[in-house]
C-alpha cells in the first residue's frame, strides 16, 4: 500500500484531504494528514470579532468534524521533513514515510520579528490575525475612550492582504455607529506599499475610500522598529508614527518546520511551480495554501481554486503521466467596507480587478469593483459555505477554478494600463 501523507489540516490540507478520498483508489493508496490542533478556525471571521460582530464559537470547529472517515488523521507536532528519504519525523521522533507529501502547513505571525513589537503586546498593540488577539482587542475597544488608531502592516506577503483595509473602513463604522466617539478618534493607515493596495486599479477605488472616510493613509513606511515606551513606529528611514493604540499585521513567515527541514526560502515558504502546485525541489512533493511561495493572494479563495487544480495533478502523478492542469492564481474576496457594504474583487496571475458581474456575467449578483450591500451578504454568507461546502470539496459550479473573463470590463483595465 503506498501512502499519500499531508502535512497540515487547515483549509488547503483538509480540502485536499476531501478531494483525494474521492478521486484515490483505496486498494492501493492509503491517505494520512498531520496537523498538532485540535481544533479548525475559520480565520476570515477573525476579522469581525473584535467589533463584536461575530464569537468565538462561530469560527472554531473541531477538525475532525470535517476530514473523510477514510482518511488517517495522527494529531502530532511534526518534528522534520526528511524529503531525500521521502519520510517524515514526528515529535516524539516517529517515523512516517510517504510517496507523495502534500506541504499544506500554512503561515504565521512572527512579532518577535519587528523589534519592540512584543513589548507592547496584547496593552497597546494588538493583532487580529490570531484567535487570541482578536478577542483581546475586542475587550480593547470595548473599554477605548478615544486618541489615535494606527492601523499597520508590517511587509507583504500576509494571509489576506485585503483584511487590513478592511479593518480600519470597519473602525470608522464602529466608532461611529456603535460608539458614538468617531469625533475623538484619529485613524491613520500605515504601509509598506505605494498605495493601499497590491493591484493599481483596485489601490485606486479602495484609496478614494479614505479621504472619504476621513482616514488618513501614511504609505511607503517600511517599519525598522516599534519604540514602545514612547508609542511610535520608526521606519527604516526614520519617519515616524505616534499612536495611543496599535493594531498590526506583523511579518507573516512559514511553518518553522519548513526551515528546519531546509525546504523553504527566507521566509520560509517553499519555492513551488506556480502552475503545477509542485515543489520545485522534489518531485513527489506538492505544496498548496499559504505554505506556498506563489504570486498569489494567500487566501482561503486561492487555495480552494488550488486544491482542484492540484487534485488533478496528484492523479497525473500517479498514473505516471505530464502535470496538464495548470493553476492560474485565480483569487477572490469581498472587501468589508462598513455599514453593511463590501466590495468583491476576482483576478489571476494576469488579469488585475476590474469592474463587472459575478459569478453570472450581466446578472450577477455581485458587482465586482464596486461597493454594495448585496456584496456585504454574500460576504456574511461565506461563513457558511466555508464550513458547508468548502472544507469537504463540494465544488461551486458557477465558480470554477480558472478565472472566467466572462462578465468583466476588460477593456477597462486595458485603457487603465
Amino acid at each position: 500500500m503506498k501512502k499519500l501523507l499531508i502535512l497540515g489540516s487547515g483549509t488547503a490540507g483538509t480540502m485536499m484531504a476531501n478531494h483525494l478520498d474521492k478521486e484515490v483508489n483505496k486498494n492501493e493508496w492509503s491517505i494520512t494528514i498531520i496537523d498538532q490542533h485540535e481544533k479548525h478556525y475559520y480565520q476570515p471571521g477573525f476579522l469581525f470579532i473584535p467589533f463584536g460582530i461575530y464569537s468565538e464559537q462561530d469560527v472554531v470547529k473541531e477538525k475532525s468534524k470535517f476530514l473523510p472517515k477514510g482518511v488517517e488523521y495522527i494529531q502530532a507536532p511534526v518534528e522534520l521533513i526528511q524529503a531525500e528519504k521521502s519520510q517524515v519525523v514526528l515529535g516524539n521522533q516517529e517515523i512516517i514515510p510517504y510517496d507523495i507529501l502534500i506541504i499544506a502547513t500554512g503561515c504565521e505571525i512572527v512579532p518577535e520579528e519587528t523589534d519592540g513589537l512584543n513589548e507592547g503586546w496584547r496593552e497597546d498593540i494588538f493583532d487580529f490575525y490570531t484567535l487570541e488577539g482578536a478577542v483581546a482587542l475586542r475587550g480593547k475597544l470595548n473599554d477605548w475612550k478615544g486618541g489615535k488608531l494606527v492601523v499597520h502592516l508590517s511587509e507583504m506577503p500576509i494571509k489576506c492582504p485585503v483584511a487590513p483595509l478592511e479593518f480600519v473602513f470597519l473602525a470608522d463604522w464602529f466608532f461611529s455607529e456603535k460608539k458614538n466617539i468617531r469625533k475623538d478618534i484619529e485613524l491613520i493607515y500605515v504601509t509598506p506599499l505605494d498605495s493601499a493596495f497590491t493591484k493599481p486599479k483596485c489601490s485606486e477605488v479602495l484609496g478614494d475610500l479614505f479621504p472619504q472616510k476621513n482616514i488618513n493613509l501614511v504609505n511607503k513606511f517600511n517599519v525598522s522598529h516599534v519604540d514602545a515606551e514612547s508609542k511610535k513606529l520608526v521606519s527604516f528611514d526614520n519617519k515616524e508614527v505616534s499612536y495611543d493604540l496599535l493594531v498590526t499585521v506583523p511579518i507573516n513567515m512559514g511553518s518553522k518546520l519548513i526551515a528546519r527541514s531546509d525546504l523553504g526560502d527566507d521566509l520560509n515558504f517553499v519555492p513551488t511551480n506556480k502552475h503545477t502546485l509542485q515543489s520545485k525541489a522534489y518531485e513527489n512533493i506538492f505544496v498548496i495554501g499559504d505554505a506556498t511561495d506563489i504570486p498569489t493572494s494567500k487566501a482561503g479563495s486561492v487555495a480552494h481554486f488550488a486544491a482542484e487544480i492540484l487534485t488533478e495533478n496528484i492523479l497525473s502523478y500517479i498514473n505516471k503521466k505530464p502535470l496538464t492542469a495548470s493553476f492560474d492564481g485565480h483569487a477572490n474576496c469581498f472587501i468589508e467596507s462598513g455599514y453593511n457594504k463590501a466590495f468583491l474583487i476576482d483576478f489571476n496571475y494576469d488579469i488585475e480587478p476590474v469592474e463587472g458581474t459575478f459569478p453570472l456575467p450581466g446578472i450577477g449578483p455581485f458587482s465586482l469593483l464596486k461597493e454594495t450591500k448585496i456584496n456585504h451578504l454574500g460576504k456574511m454568507a461565506f461563513k457558511y459555505i466555508y464550513w458547508n461546502m468548502l472544507l469537504k470539496g463540494i465544488p461551486i459550479p458557477t465558480v470554477p477554478p480558472h478565472m472566467k473573463k466572462s462578465g468583466k470590463k476588460l477593456d477597462e483595465l486595458l485603457a487603465y494600463k
